[in-house]
């Protein structure tokens, strides 16, 4: 995964609990911290800052290595122009996407762990 290298990998797998602890990726992002404060009510959704809530040191692990992502554009092909990184990053401030990316990640990685899987790059559409 790219921003996931074997100290980040290594992390994950000591300090998170099994993938079947959580339903779905949102649920382990959750967990993390990496997911919005929820204000809603009367069936309207507010979403606010970031909750920063969950485990300390794998978010801040993720939150660098989306960051590395950002930093190297030219060399992650999930960053070039028309992909989603790029066009959130000309819309959002930086930071917001750093945590963006990295609640992406964490759901990605819960996937990966839960079906016992391994990381395959996204194909370019043609």
């Amino acid at each position: 995964v790219p921003g996931i290298g074997p100290l980040i990998a290594t992390a994950i797998a000591v300090l998170a609990p099994p993938a079947e602890t959580f339903r779905r990726g949102r649920d382990f992002a959750a967990w993390l911290g990496l997911v919005p404060r929820q204000h809603s009510t009367g069936g309207k959704q507010r979403l606010g800052a970031t909750t920063k809530m969950g485990e300390r040191s794998l978010r801040r692990l993720l939150i660098i290595g989306a960051n590395s992502v950002i930093i190297k554009q030219h060399v992650h092909a999930t960053a070039r122009p028309g992909t989603w990184l790029a066009g959130m990053l000309t819309r959002k401030p930086a930071m917001l996407v750093r945590v963006a990316l990295a609640n992406k990640m964490a759901r990605i990685v819960w996937a990966l762990m839960a079906k016992g899987e391994v990381y395959r790059s996204p194909t370019a559409a043609a």
